[in-house]
């Protein structure tokens, strides 16, 4: 009984007690999802098995913040994906933006988000140029909230106009002029995302300048990457391409393979600093399941891709022409610009449920060791042992096929004391 209890107190404590959180942002462009044109249809694009990839793709990245770029222009289809593939397989926390529509495409942005930590504030369209960009005010749930002591986070979700030539780039850089006199009539001191399918081509483009450089010094955006250049057909930026997982052509999505950097997330200066009690976690920009490895091919072509579990690399490949953007947020009310903790550095997830096999993905900004505890609900200990990582993305096997099925508790204990739960279902 006494280990059971102490148990019990650490998780209240983990579960409340906390003075930090954090955020999983993820960006991805769906490729006509719940849309039918001429060229993309149920035979090369079809919704359920769209909606089968991206539980697979969301059980595995499982973002706070989930904003998407061409998603039909019907309210049913952004419920659908809510209904259908975000509160699926136990998960009821993810509720939706509502929708506005100016410009009249067919295809639109959207936002979910994890109401467990965030609530919607506010959605307003920014420009309606050709496409609208959104802009939606998030703000973070706390216990001080009463008091008026709110955290925002602003995410500027854009679809910018297609293709190359001068032409279509200074369509781009009306789009995104448009979008931020607006913002700097709005609020320009805040914390900021602005996040989407740019569809540029090099950072000399003028819609790029434009975010990196605007007239107003609180509202430049920053790379988080720091990665400048001239993306397109380059190998030197195989790690940032986004755009084709599909080197053959189906009809529906692009084809050449990965030669392309057109989605991003850029950051405020204020998320870089951590002025407004948000800071971007130095290293956990990722295209996610890009691993460097297939310029000019297909995400799931050879050599084999092992950045994610196969079954993720497969719906990322066949889901869309474009891979998610994800980076995480650290927010915290003590911040100060140089504080650094070892709960932002780490990122951890296991598969759940689990047969006899246990995997987990680590994410460390830094080299780290941590204690794997395994405990049953009563607080008995069944199992123990040590993961030494590696900066980067770790995947580490436990073995648990001595375990009765049942429910568990994974504490992982860092060597600075921070601790993490993870409930454990063995089937």
């Amino acid at each position: 009984m006494t280990k059971y209890l102490a148990l019990i107190g650490l998780l209240l404590v983990l579960a409340t007690g906390r003075s930090q959180d954090t955020l999983t942002v993820i960006h991805y462009n769906l490729l006509n999802y719940g849309n039918t044109t001429s060229y993309c249809h149920n035979g090369n694009n079809n919704i359920d098995d769209k909606d089968a990839y991206l539980r697979t793709i969301i059980d595995y990245s499982k973002p706070d913040i989930f904003t998407v770029n061409e998603i039909s222009e019907s309210p049913v289809i952004h419920q659908h994906l809510l209904d259908q593939v975000l509160n699926t397989n136990g998960v009821d926390y993810y509720e939706k933006a509502d929708f506005l529509v100016q410009a009249g495409s067919d295809i639109v942005n959207m936002m979910y988000f994890n109401s467990q930590k965030l609530a919607l504030h506010s959605h307003f369209i920014a420009q309606d140029y050709i496409r609208d960009i959104d802009v939606y005010k998030l703000y973070h749930l706390n216990e001080k909230l009463t008091t008026g002591d709110t955290i925002f986070v602003i995410c500027v979700v854009a679809h910018l106009k297609a293709s190359s030539g001068t032409s279509n780039a200074n369509k781009r850089k009306v789009m995104v002029s448009n979008a931020m006199n607006t913002l700097n009539s709005y609020d320009d001191d805040n914390n900021y995302l602005f996040m989407g399918d740019f569809n540029i081509y090099d950072h000399h483009e003028p819609s790029y300048q434009e975010l990196l450089y605007y007239s107003n010094p609180k509202l430049q955006f920053i790379d988080p990457v720091n990665q400048y250049g001239s993306w397109h057909n380059n190998e030197n930026y195989a790690h940032y391409h986004t755009q084709s997982t599909h080197s053959g052509n189906n009809g529906c999505a692009a084809s050449g393979g990965m030669d392309d950097r057109f989605d991003f997330i850029l950051i405020s200066k204020n998320i870089e600093q951590g002025n407004r009690y948000i800071k971007y976690i130095h290293n956990s920009y990722w295209a996610l399941g890009q691993d460097g490895k297939h310029f000019n091919t297909s995400l799931n072509a050879p050599p084999q891709n092992t950045s994610v579990p196969n079954d993720v690399l497969q719906a990322l490949a066949n889901n869309s022409d474009h891979l998610p953007v994800k980076l995480r947020l650290l927010i915290d009310r003590e911040m100060s610009t140089s504080q650094s903790t070892e709960e932002a550095s780490l990122n951890l997830q296991i598969n759940n449920p689990a047969n006899d096999v246990v995997t987990i993905n680590c994410q460390s900004l830094t080299s780290n060791q941590l204690k794997i505890s395994v405990y049953g609900v009563t607080g008995h200990l069944f199992h123990t042992e040590s993961l030494l990582m590696d900066a980067g993305n770790t995947r580490h096997t436990m073995d648990i096929s001595t375990l009765a099925n049942g429910v568990y508790f994974v504490i992982f204990e860092g060597v600075n004391g921070h601790r993490s739960s993870h409930k454990l279902i063995k089937n």
